[in-house]
């Protein structure tokens, strides 16, 4: 409900520092025309030497870095003053949800929880996926006796942060009506472009099936022998009702509409043949992870000034070929109506294609601005992005 965000923000601070209720908090988002030091910070109640502080973590996309404040009101307010859009407020009874609008407003949401508080100091982050579960043994990230395989430890923690991405979303998505609750009769369906060896979509079928949530998953790959090994373990599983896969071309994909896509470094303008098979069918959340960015590169034949000084240099050259792609990328979903972000979902030394576009449908007008800025980049620079001729419904001018 609306409320005056004075009031929402002096509510959530009392909430925060009350350590004798307080569970949790999460501070994510951006507030427009602002910018905050971290995409993301949660907070818990820890007590160290007989005394509760507050216990703040964030990332930088690298590390992960933890620091302890006094739960006193000044400091928790600047913290929510400080640029976050979404607030959630979790105490051992009841929830709060605060979001600030574009406008500035505020939205508050309550739920009732029976949470309990855990004020260990070092608390142990909590694993989405038992490592004996049947399918990593089956895909090969864990052996038979249940333990990751040292050579599979990053794909192991790149499958689990991208869930940690998506359900989060997925629930915000479900609260908001973008998506409709799955059930049953009518389950959430995901389709997972350029699957490959199938690790994610297995994933994302066995843990959204965990949590209680219907899903149907199909993975689309262009080889026959990962559609054939995929869909031999889903029968070797008893899954192959919810779960199911198809060699073909993503731009061809006789898949149909899906709640959700994701595609996981699909190569070059793969990524974008699966963006426009998402907005073309009018999917409502994706979860695109791209990979090589070789189309704008050949494109950049003249650097616009003063940007030649850093694309002499041929390493710097592709890193801004990657940056302009995944920007137009952006640019255009916003443009189409889709609520966009762009992050780093798992840490560089883990792999070094680790940026991710977060797209939400929401039907939104486009600003002005972000055609503008599309226009004045794509004039500039002398490209056309790949994925602006694979969607008919895009128009500039």
């Amino acid at each position: 409900m609306p409320v005056s965000l004075d009031l929402a923000l002096e509510e959530a601070c009392n909430r925060i520092i009350d350590t004798s209720t307080l569970v949790r908090v999460v501070l994510s988002g951006r507030r427009r025309n602002m910018q905050t030091e971290h995409e993301r910070i949660d907070i818990r109640p820890v007590e160290i030497k007989g005394v509760v502080v507050l216990q703040l973590t964030y990332s930088d996309g690298r590390a992960t870095t933890t620091k302890n404040i006094n739960a006193d009101f000044p400091q928790v307010m600047e913290l929510l003053l400080s640029g976050y859009a979404n607030f959630t407020v979790e105490n051992t009874q009841e929830s709060m949800a605060l979001r600030i609008t574009k406008s500035g407003d505020a939205q508050v949401k309550y739920e009732k929880t029976a949470l309990e508080q855990n004020l260990a100091h070092d608390k142990k982050k909590e694993r989405l996926l038992d490592p004996s579960d049947p399918f990593l043994i089956e895909v090969g990230i864990c052996d038979h006796k249940g333990q990751v395989k040292p050579s599979k430890a990053d794909k192991y923690k790149q499958v689990e942060e991208f869930l940690r991405l998506l359900v989060p979303a997925l629930n915000s998505a479900i609260e908001a009506g973008q998506i409709s609750q799955p059930t049953k009769e009518k389950p959430l369906s995901i389709v997972d472009l350029g699957c490959g060896h199938a690790y994610l979509t297995f994933a994302a079928h066995q843990y959204l099936k965990s949590i209680g949530i219907p899903v149907k998953v199909i993975g689309i790959d262009v080889r026959p022998q990962s559609r054939d090994r995929n869909n031999a373990i889903a029968i070797k599983l008893g899954i192959d009702t919810s779960i199911s896969f198809k060699a073909e071309e993503i731009a061809t994909t006789t898949a149909e509409v899906a709640d959700i896509a994701i595609a996981l470094h699909a190569c070059d303008t793969a990524t974008d043949d699966a963006i426009a098979w998402a907005v073309n069918g009018g999917s409502k959340l994706l979860l695109i992870a791209p990979c090589c960015h070789h189309d704008i590169q050949k494109q950049m034949q003249n650097s616009p000034e003063p940007w030649g000084a850093i694309t002499k240099f041929g390493v710097m050259k592709e890193r801004m070929g990657d940056l302009l792609t995944d920007s137009l990328r952006a640019q255009i979903l916003r443009i189409l109506g889709y609520r966009v972000e762009i992050i780093e979902f798992i840490g560089g030394e883990h792999t070094p294609r680790n940026i991710m576009i977060r797209a939400i449908k929401t039907g939104a007008q486009p600003d002005q601005l972000d055609i503008d800025r599309y226009s004045e980049i794509t004039t500039q620079w002398g490209v056309v992005p790949a994925l602006s001729k694979k969607i008919p419904t895009f128009t500039i001018g």
